[in-house]
């Protein structure tokens, strides 16, 4: 198909921070005990025990699923946060550190690693979510790089950063480690295309994708999901007034219903929307490769970020 035939592009991309309920699982108990529901409290202490399907985290197959009855094919960035006591000693004073650290994964070694070459040979798109560290150290960007590697046995072409994390020398630092593309730049408490419509090309060859929308940023679907539809439906009309690249966070634990209701709905909405209203829907290194909206362009206002 030809450029013209496309009004917008939905990229789709999902972050996997916490692919397993662990802490947040006391957390949950404590706050619902706090709000008199002891109910909800014993659900949150069963989810401790939970494994495999029945964690509610773990939403690869719903995902999947989605992706797959949709016609469609989605970006997933893995993080590898470095453990306190083997590899950031100097980290233990930092309580911010021992959150990050609180239910971390590897991702080489079991199940995840066998989601991870699966979704590869599925078609969808895997990258690197860099640790909470690494914006500033390239060093630890390459080792988390080479691992995420080692269980694709390819190279990977796209990073976003934990938090949306820039320093002003993350960019150089991508572009250096051979990633052809970075998907950080954006806002977490907010929806809309505050930094354009278009990628951005901060350094020769290397694309930035401009976040246009995180799934918390939206009206809470399960407290009114015609707040959230309204959003979604006006960000879809200017991406296509604009001819937009619309890139869309959605973190896998949130397609839990009994967790968070209202955004697996939303979800299927936003991508059937694009899809009936012609767009190119799919994952950005695919973007990059077929270049469905023409000639990269750079809408976006300046940043200082890198």
């Amino acid at each position: 198909m030809s450029s013209e035939e496309y009004p917008f592009a939905l990229c789709l991309t999902h972050d996997v921070d916490r692919p397993t309920k662990t802490y947040q699982a006391i957390s949950g108990a404590l706050g619902a005990l706090g709000r008199g529901s002891p109910l909800r409290a014993g659900y949150h202490l069963r989810t401790l025990a939970a494994n495999g399907d029945a964690d509610p985290y773990w939403q690869f197959d719903r995902i999947l699923d989605l992706e797959t009855d949709l016609g469609v094919r989605s970006a997933f960035y893995f993080l590898d946060e470095p453990s306190l006591l083997r590899d950031a000693p100097e980290s233990l004073a930092s309580p911010r550190r021992w959150i990050e650290h609180a239910g971390r994964y590897d991702p080489t070694t079991g199940e995840i690693a066998d989601v991870i070459r699966r979704l590869d040979d599925g078609g969808w798109e895997v990258g690197l979510h860099g640790s909470y560290g690494s914006p500033d150290d390239p060093t630890r960007l390459a080792a988390e790089k080479r691992a995420l590697e080692s269980v694709l046995g390819h190279e990977v072409s796209g990073i976003r950063q934990h938090h949306l994390r820039l320093d002003p020398a993350t960019w150089r630092h991508h572009a250096g480690l051979g990633f052809d593309y970075d998907a950080s730049l954006g806002l977490t408490d907010d929806v809309g295309f505050a930094y354009g419509y278009r990628t951005q090309e901060p350094l020769s060859g290397f694309q930035v994708f401009p976040l246009t929308a995180m799934e918390i940023a939206f009206p809470d679907p399960g407290d009114s999901y015609p707040a959230a539809i309204a959003a979604c439906e006006r960000l879809l009309g200017e991406a296509e007034r604009e001819g937009a690249v619309f890139t869309a966070l959605w973190h896998p634990r949130l397609f839990s219903e009994r967790e968070f209701p209202g955004y697996s709905r939303l979800y299927r909405h936003l991508v059937e929307r694009a899809l009936e209203m012609g767009a190119w829907v799919g994952t950005p290194r695919a973007y990059l490769e077929e270049q469905p909206l023409g000639p990269l362009g750079g809408a976006g206002r300046a940043t200082d970020s890198a």
